[in-house]
């Protein structure tokens, strides 16, 4: 595994967990009566990889899930992210294991 994959990958687990764990925190100060955060640190901690946590916490605190709107920004997320997996794994030659494609390789199927 190269570095760049365990960077993204630590990445992607360290924005998840603060978005979970943000979202538990919002869940706590809802239900005590104090400050909360604000929904669009929700929504940037989404769109920066945390979609995934955002889903599993809405699950599990009962938190936002009347919000019809945190549902469609955590999709659109979560496709913007596997867009950019997808992207970033088709400009390497680790993308489903295959060779990365050349003029060369393209110019034999024609």
């Amino acid at each position: 595994m190269s570095l760049y994959v365990k960077i993204l990958l630590i990445y992607t687990l360290i924005i998840n967990i603060l978005l979970f764990f943000t979202m538990g925190f919002d869940k706590h100060c809802a239900v005590k009566g104090k400050w909360r955060v604000p929904e669009s640190t929700l929504f940037i901690l989404a769109l920066l990889g945390g979609s995934i946590g955002g889903f599993i916490s809405m699950k599990v605190f009962h938190h936002k899930t009347r919000k019809w709107y945190f549902y469609v920004i955590f999709i659109l997320a979560l496709f913007f992210q596997i867009a950019l997996l997808i992207l970033f794994f088709s400009q390497s030659k680790t993308f489903f294991l295959l060779p990365k494609a050349t003029n060369d390789n393209i110019m034999t199927w024609i």
